[in-house]
């Protein structure tokens, strides 16, 4: 349910935990007015963190590429993925131990940091492997890893995302990858990226959050995994998540906040009143009657947004169909959670 801040997010909280493909930039662009809205989070005394599922790049390189876009990072604000797999391997194995490798750079710098040993054959005596997206990765780093878990050793994956963006579209990524070592040897790994909590919690060990807020554009990695921890999280509407799967959002896909985009962090948030399945906000009435969400007034399209989740998710059975004005800027159905 989307709750109220009374104070700007950016005084609400003390890191905000920030994905980065969607909500800083898309593609090789910075989202338009991002630097600046983080640059404006910063000196209202909000830290900032980068976390993210991809466990290809370094965080020096992450850090590299954000300067470049105008977001100046530390490697610190960094934490990835192949961060948090390698945390979960250590804490299995004693330090200096061979780990295999499916992946690439990120996951051997990060085993490093964690005192652990990258190795690429089954054959080195690996007693775990850890797997993770690299464009590199084949059959043969593949088939190293079907033979080192038919041996038994323990297997983390960094995350399952199925697909990955590029500027052509989308393309496999390495939850497809982990599917392959599925089939081949019948074995479940565990997952370190979002929306499972290890991620989160390395982030906030990392930054020593005390009011942490997660900050994502996608309901199923960013928010469930919010929802998962407990925490408050801002969606954003400048990636993949539009109305239609918002408001066809389920109780784990919900956020707490919504914004168009990383100025959010530099407003305080109303919450729509709500009363029964009616809610309103900011000049705009939702009502839902027989599965169809009507929408009525005027304002700030957001706003319409707003009461329409609120009215959307107090209703068991769900939306058919949304009869709203064009100034609303609502799609005519939702995508059911």
């Amino acid at each position: 349910m989307l709750v109220a801040s009374c104070a700007p997010l950016s005084a609400a909280y003390d890191v905000a935990l920030l994905d980065l493909d969607g909500v800083v930039y898309v593609g090789p662009a910075a989202v338009p007015g991002a630097a600046e809205a983080l640059a404006a989070a910063a000196r209202d005394g909000m830290r900032l963190a980068f976390v993210t599922n991809n466990a290809s790049r370094t965080p020096s390189s992450v850090a590299q590429h954000l300067g470049e876009l105008g977001v100046p990072a530390t490697v610190e604000q960094v934490v990835t993925s192949a961060q948090a797999a390698a945390r979960l391997v250590a804490e299995q194995v004693p330090a200096g131990s061979p780990v295999l490798v499916v992946g690439g750079e990120g996951l051997v710098v990060a085993l490093g940091e964690r005192g652990l040993r990258a190795v690429g054959s089954a054959d080195d005596g690996p007693v775990a492997l850890v797997q993770g997206f690299a464009p590199e990765v084949g059959w043969r780093q593949l088939a190293e890893g079907a033979l080192a878990l038919q041996r038994g050793v323990p297997w983390i994956a960094s995350n399952v995302d199925r697909t990955i963006p590029t500027p052509r579209g989308l393309a496999p990524g390495n939850g497809t990858l982990v599917e392959v070592l599925r089939l081949a040897t019948g074995r479940e790994p565990v997952v370190a990226g979002k929306p499972e909590l290890p991620l989160h919690a390395e982030a906030v060990a990392r930054t020593s959050a005390e009011r942490p807020l997660v900050v994502g554009d996608r309901l199923d990695t960013d928010i469930e995994g919010a929802v998962r921890a407990g925490t408050p999280s801002l969606l954003v509407l400048t990636g993949v998540t539009g109305a239609a799967e918002l408001l066809g959002a389920g109780p784990q896909h919900r956020p707490s906040y919504l914004g168009a985009d990383l100025g959010a962090l530099l407003e305080p948030h109303a919450a729509p009143a709500l009363e029964g399945d009616r809610a309103s906000l900011g000049g705009w009435d939702a009502h839902l009657e027989h599965g169809v969400l009507r929408v009525t007034g005027t304002g700030d399209p957001l706003d319409a947004l707003r009461a329409a989740c609120a009215a959307a998710w107090s209703s068991e059975g769900g939306v058919d169909r949304i009869d709203a004005p064009p100034a609303a800027q609502l799609p005519a159905a939702p995508v059911r959670g």
